[in-house]
């Protein structure tokens, strides 16, 4: 599904680099939930931007679908983010002046599907997820794991291949954490979607089919 190859990352200039990621490789099969762990500030966040399209590596390839993401242009690259890409952040990063629905919606709508469509669809979601009688309410009025659920929906509004989540539980308390993993596996399993989740918690590890450790720069 994807490949990472010898993917550095450095900040800086030439003259004084920075190097966060020192040669990754990484291959996830389709419909494997992969999780990526170590502590904070290892570079897991950068890997999974880079996997997903959105930081440049400083030099190696990604390979999603057989395509060498980062030989796209800018507007290419930008529809296959839309449309076979999903991601779930630990921010949630919803806009506070739309309602759930409005919030989950976004994505189907920049992919200019029917509204209607795009609707039904995100209202099955919510209902799904147990924001039934949510779909309302504004950012400000729900919990932090019913805003995490809201940004779960919305990253699957476009039914992408790939689901890529960065700290999904780490703004949440323990048992809304346990909420969103079991919501994100079951999707993997159901969906046979392929996830790749980065965290520092280790008691996540059990959920995975795989687990790598990135420490150093480095994945082990």
């Amino acid at each position: 599904m994807i490949e990472a190859k010898n993917i550095h990352k450095f900040y800086g200039n030439n003259k004084k680099p920075l190097p966060v990621l020192k040669g990754i490789d990484l291959k996830v099969g389709e419909g494997e939930f992969v999780i990526i762990a170590g502590p904070s500030g290892a570079g897991k966040s950068t890997l999974l931007n880079i996997l997903g399209g959105l930081d440049i590596p400083s030099s190696g390839k990604v390979i999603f679908d057989k395509e060498d993401i980062y030989s796209l242009s800018d507007e290419e690259l930008s529809g296959k983010r839309n449309r076979d890409i999903g991601f779930v952040f630990q921010f949630y990063h919803l806009l506070s002046e739309l309602t759930a629905l409005e919030n989950a919606l976004l994505p189907g709508l920049i992919k200019k599907e029917k509204y209607d469509k795009v609707r039904n669809v995100a209202m099955e979601l919510l209902v799904q997820t147990g924001l039934g009688d949510r779909v309302n309410h504004y950012p400000s009025q729900l919990s932090g794991g019913e805003k995490q659920r809201v940004a779960v929906v919305r990253s699957l509004i476009n039914n992408p291949k790939l689901l890529l989540c960065d700290e999904p539980t780490g703004n949440l308390d323990s048992q809304s954490g346990e909420g969103i993993i079991s919501l994100i596996r079951k999707i993997n399993v159901q969906n046979k979607m392929t996830v790749v989740l980065v965290t520092h918690n280790m008691d996540l590890a059990k959920s995975a089919d795989k687990v790598y450790h990135l420490k150093d720069g480095l994945l082990a």
